[in-house]
C-alpha cells in the first residue's frame, strides 16, 4: 500500500510540487512570517522543513536524521531494513524488530481491523506488480493479480509483543508501510521540535503535512486543499484553518498510470488487486497525529463516502473532507467553522 499520501501544500515555490498551499497573512512581510527552510530527499520523496522561529542547522540535521532512521528500518526498498528482513523471512521464520517498527506494524493492524481490511500493509506483492508511480508501471493481467491475492491478508501477520517479533505466515508475503510510515515520521519530527522549544513549523513529508503551532499572530495556518481534478499542484478548492494538526490527503491524482484510455491510481483494493473504484476523488484527514491521518486517509478513501464518514465520526479528534467525482464536497461537523469552499465549481453538501 505504497501510498500517500501525498496530501498537498506548498510553503515556498518548491512545495507547489505536492499540492497544498499555505497562505501567509500580509503582515507587512514581518521577519516573523518568514520561515527558515531546508529541503532533502528521503523516503522516495521531497522532505521540506519550514521553521518560523530561530533554529540552528543542528535542529534541521537532527530532524532529517529522524527520517533517515525510520527509513532505514521501515523501507522495503532498503535491503537490510527490518521490513525487508521480515519479507525475506515470510513463511520461514519470525523476525525480531525494534520497538519502533513493531509499534507501527501493530498500529497498522489496528487500522486494518477498523477499515474492514481495506487498509492492509500486506499488499506489498500487488504494489510491486503494478509499480504505479515508477517508470515500470503497467496494467497487470488478471491472472497475474489472481496469483498474488492469496499472499495478501493482514490476518496472516502474527505479532509477538513479548519478543517484539513479526511473522508472515505465507512465503511470498510482503509488507509495505508506505501508507503509514510517513505519518509516524512527521509525528516524531514534531515531537523532537517541541523538545527543542520550536513551536511554529510546517513539516512536509512529500505532502504528509504537520502544521505545528499557529501563525505568528496566533491565527491558524491557512491551507488550501488540492483540486483533485487538476494534476498541477497548488490549485485549491477551499481553505482549511488548523492549529497543531496533521493534514493528509489521499486521491486519484496523486500517483497514477494512464493506459487503455483509463486512469489507474495507486490506492489498491486488497480484495481484488485492482485500484479502488468508487465515486471519490479525494479524502483529506485532519487529525492530532499524522500516523492516524496517514492510515485513515487510505482507509476512508477505500471505504467510500458513506462508510468512510462512519469511520471518521467514530474516531476522536479526527475530521475529514470528501470530494466526489461529481464535484460535491462533504465535511465532518468539526470542520464547519474551519473550512471555506472557494471554488464555485464545487458544491458543499453538508
Amino acid at each position: 500500500m505504497n501510498k500517500k499520501n501525498i496530501a498537498l501544500i506548498f510553503v515556498i515555490a518548491l512545495l507547489a510540487l505536492v499540492g497544498y498551499k499555505l497562505f501567509f497573512s500580509d503582515s507587512k512581510k514581518s521577519e516573523e512570517s518568514k520561515p527558515i527552510s531546508k529541503t532533502t530527499y528521503l523516503m522516495g520523496t521531497i522532505i521540506n522543513l519550514n521553521i518560523f522561529e530561530n533554529a540552528s542547522d543542528d535542529i534541521f540535521e537532527k530532524s532529517f536524521d529522524i527520517v533517515k532512521r525510520i527509513e532505514n528500518k521501515m523501507s522495503p526498498n532498503i535491503e537490510n531494513s527490518e521490513i525487508s528482513t521480515i519479507n525475506k523471512n515470510a513463511g520461514i521464520s519470525s523476525t525480531n524488530v525494534s520497538q519502533e517498527t513493531f509499534n507501527v506494524i501493530e498500529k497498522s493492524i489496528n487500522y486494518s481491523n477498523l477499515s474492514k481490511g481495506y487498509f492492509d500493509i500486506s499488499t506489498g506483492p500487488l504494489v510491486n506488480l503494478w509499480v504505479i508511480g515508477t517508470e515500470k508501471a503497467r496494467v497487470p493481467s488478471e491472472d497475474e493479480i489472481k496469483q498474488l491475492l492469496d499472499k495478501v491478508g493482514y490476518k496472516n501477520i502474527a505479532l509477538d509483543k513479548n519478543n517484539s517479533s513479526v511473522t508472515l505466515s505465507k512465503q511470498g508475503m510482503m509488507l509495505d508501510l508506505g501508507g503509514i510510515a510517513k505519518g509516524y515520521t512527521a509525528d516524531e519530527i514534531a515531537k523532537y521540535l517541541k523538545s527543542q522549544n520550536i513551536n511554529k513549523a510546517i513539516i512536509d513529508l512529500g505532502g504528509n503535512i504537520y502544521a505545528l503551532g499557529s501563525k505568528s499572530n496566533s491565527e491558524p495556518w491557512k491551507i488550501g486543499v488540492q483540486n483533485p481534478f487538476v494534476d498541477a499542484r497548488g490549485t485549491h478548492i477551499g481553505i482549511l484553518s488548523v492549529r497543531n494538526k496533521s493534514v493528509v490527503t489521499s486521491g486519484v491524482y496523486e500517483r497514477f498510470l494512464e493506459a487503455n484510455k483509463k486512469r489507474y491510481h495507486h490506492i489498491l483494493n486488497p480484495f481484488t488487486g485492482y485500484p479502488i473504484d468508487n465515486n471519490l476523488m479525494s479524502v483529506t484527514i485532519v487529525s492530532d497525529k499524522s500516523i492516524d491521518g496517514d492510515a485513515l486517509s487510505t482507509s476512508v478513501f477505500s471505504l467510500g463516502l458513506e462508510e468512510g464518514l462512519k469511520l471518521v465520526k467514530s474516531q476522536k479528534n479526527v475530521e475529514a473532507i470528501f470530494v466526489t467525482n461529481n464535484k460535491e464536497v462533504y465535511i465532518t461537523p468539526g470542520l464547519k467553522n474551519n473550512f471555506e469552499l472557494t471554488d464555485k465549481n464545487f458544491k458543499l453538501k453538508n
